[in-house]
């Protein structure tokens, strides 16, 4: 795709906070230091467009970057082992549920998974409650680059079985160093910018 416009637009923390646009959405999901900052700075070719931190859990709303003025990517709080309290964590999992159930213009959902760890629970229960609810999800195996192509067989394996994926899952490796996977991700996004709105 080709990237003529990337802007951040408002963050929400309700569903009423979100952009009031009939534009479709994807969400970028997935645990606190996975690396979607980077993936979607890499996706618009705009460093620094999303903000990165060292500190997991800085993102805290549901933050819309307007792409090309004519679609989202939606970056969603991570889960996992964020420093914040309890009670934040569970108005995060409410907040992110409200969006992914009832959000009309969302259209998927790219779950990010660290290539060199196996899914930890949260990814796995995430996962399940997106194929039960039926939410179109692509995964992304992020920082491809700091394994060998040998360990990268072995990992992607690990992913497929820990989430018992059908061989037609995409489960697309990544880097947002070198940019591989790129275009296989782009493809799969389009794919779900092309998915009807839930309910029509």
């Amino acid at each position: 795709m080709r990237i003529l416009s990337a802007e951040f637009t408002k963050s929400a923390m309700t569903l009423k906070q979100c952009p009031d646009t009939p534009f479709p959405e994807v969400a970028v999901s997935g645990r606190s230091n996975v690396g979607k900052s980077s993936l979607i700075n890499k996706l618009v070719r705009r460093q620094g467009l999303a903000k990165s931190s060292k500190t997991p859990g800085r993102t805290r709303a549901l933050n819309f970057f307007l792409i090309n003025k004519n679609f989202f990517l939606v970056d969603l709080p991570g889960y996992g082992f964020a420093a914040v309290s309890e009670e934040m964590k569970q108005q995060w999992g409410t907040m992110i549920e409200e969006y992914l159930l009832k959000r009309s213009q969302l259209r998927g959902v790219l779950l990010l998974l660290d290539i060199r760890h196996a899914p930890g629970q949260h990814d796995r229960q995430l996962w399940e409650w997106l194929g039960y609810y039926r939410v179109p999800a692509v995964l992304v195996a992020t920082k491809a680059d700091k394994l060998s192509n040998n360990q990268r067989l072995k990992q992607l394996a690990v992913i497929k079985n820990a989430l018992n994926l059908p061989d037609e899952q995409p489960l697309i490796p990544f880097s947002a160093r070198t940019g591989e996977g790129l275009p296989q991700l782009w493809r799969q996004i389009e794919l779900l910018l092309k998915t009807p709105a839930r309910g029509e």
